[in-house]
């Protein structure tokens, strides 16, 4: 019998620890290889880890709640039997190639191995574990009850089987905001988890990169009349405002290809990308995230734009893999939800720029030399100063500007 410890693995996106929400399996338990085994939670979104082995489960490292680090032991899996031909285990998460009649069959093995029972397959039987409904909170939920000190086994759930929802814990929320606090009592929130991934990647990239940033004021009348038109052919597939800033940057990028780029500063290197793999900014229930929509380049607008809803409804969620928030070139940023005119916005390091676009409203606007009340907004570009000069950072903010300004003059480039 080989008894193997299955070790939490890198998670990306630089990770380093995870909490465990709960396990899928218990002692005693037969797994297959690439079962999901335990969810865990780390600062990005809900994961569900599968195992590399196929055997019996031996020991679980961990209760639900704690943390663990990456490289740390999960759980301990016992095999026996299983490294003859055709029902080899994989050493990776990433599919093992073993046949389903082989994973049953090693599963067996193993289970009866452990019971000290003769592997023949008339001679054991796994019967599942029949249980009721069990109502799991979600990561989310989870995740903003502990940020706010809200302990939810007082709450009593609002959804189906007494489930505590969101609404709950921000009611919950709400009530302790009406409490008075004495002036010599202070609030402490942990700076861990998806605050801590942030803050140490905007420290990071004020520390590294020499920032600066340029901006211009852009009349939208045209660009919003032109997504009105575009949305009212197909309204099943609507194109947001950020996905038409997003096209515009990725045509941006095609004639002024070293703003997508990152600095190699070992190698002392510029390395631009031909593919974009564009960044934008999320703002969730768990904080800020950057989701990437890779390959852009190869997408229609309508396509992108779908791209863009999808990865914001899985962040928001928290269900968006590690793999989903890596490997950006560039970034784009629309701010305007908030209310605000402009942002010198902080560069997603290792990027070497952010297009941002605040909030659009009327404004007094000179036209054929005459005043009148236009759609006005602000667009800024935060750029690393070490990948190009004003020259390309103005070149190319002054192209997105023309294309808000003047849309159907992308049929040239499209």
């Amino acid at each position: 019998m080989n008894v193997r410890e299955f070790t939490l693995p890198d998670l990306g996106e630089g990770l380093v620890d995870a909490e465990i929400v709960r396990w899928l399996v218990a002692v005693g338990d037969a797994v297959e290889v690439d079962q999901p085994v335990v969810e865990v939670e780390t600062a990005k979104a809900a994961i569900e880890v599968p195992v590399p082995y196929a055997g019996v489960v031996t020991a679980l490292h961990g209760e639900a709640g704690s943390t663990i680090n990456v490289g740390a032991p999960l759980l301990s899996v016992a095999s026996a039997g299983l490294s003859e031909p055709g029902v080899e285990t994989s050493p990776n998460l990433v599919g093992s190639g073993v046949t389903k009649r082989a994973r049953r069959q090693g599963r067996r093995r193993a289970l009866a191995a452990v019971n000290g029972v003769a592997p023949q397959m008339s001679q054991v039987a796994v019967e599942p574990e029949k249980t009721g409904p069990v109502a799991v909170i979600s990561p989310v939920v989870r995740k903003l009850a502990k940020e706010n000190n809200v302990d939810l086994r007082a709450l009593a759930g609002s959804g189906p089987d007494g489930l505590v929802l969101r609404k709950d814990v921000v009611a919950a929320i709400e009530g302790q905001a009406d409490i008075p606090v004495q002036d010599n009592k202070v609030t402490r929130i942990p700076l861990r988890g998806v605050r801590a991934v942030v803050a140490e990647r905007l420290s990071r990239s004020r520390r590294e990169i020499p920032e600066a940033t340029v901006w211009v004021d852009v009349d939208a009348t045209g660009l919003l009349a032109a997504r009105q038109e575009i949305n009212s052919v197909d309204p099943a597939r609507p194109v947001s405002l950020l996905a038409l800033i997003a096209r515009f940057c990725v045509l941006g990028l095609r004639r002024f290809p070293a703003l997508n780029s990152t600095v190699d500063t070992e190698r002392g290197e510029i390395v631009i990308s031909d593919a974009v793999h564009l960044g934008f900014a999320a703002q969730t229930p768990r904080g800020l995230v950057v989701p990437v929509v890779r390959d852009a380049q190869d997408l229609t607008t309508r396509e992108l734009a779908a791209q863009l809803g999808q990865l914001t409804e899985q962040a928001r969620e928290g269900t968006l893999p590690p793999a989903k928030m890596t490997g950006g070139t560039f970034t784009v940023n629309n701010y305007g939800v908030f209310g605000v005119d402009g942002s010198a916005a902080i560069i997603n390091h290792p990027e070497a720029a952010i297009v941002g676009i605040g909030r659009i409203i009327d404004r007094p606007w000179v036209v054929d030399g005459q005043l009148a009340v236009r759609k006005v907004a602000e667009l800024t570009l935060a750029f690393d100063h070490r990948v190009c000069d004003g020259e390309v950072a103005g070149g190319f903010l002054r192209f997105v500007a023309d294309c808000v300004e003047h849309p159907t003059a992308l049929l040239g480039d499209m």
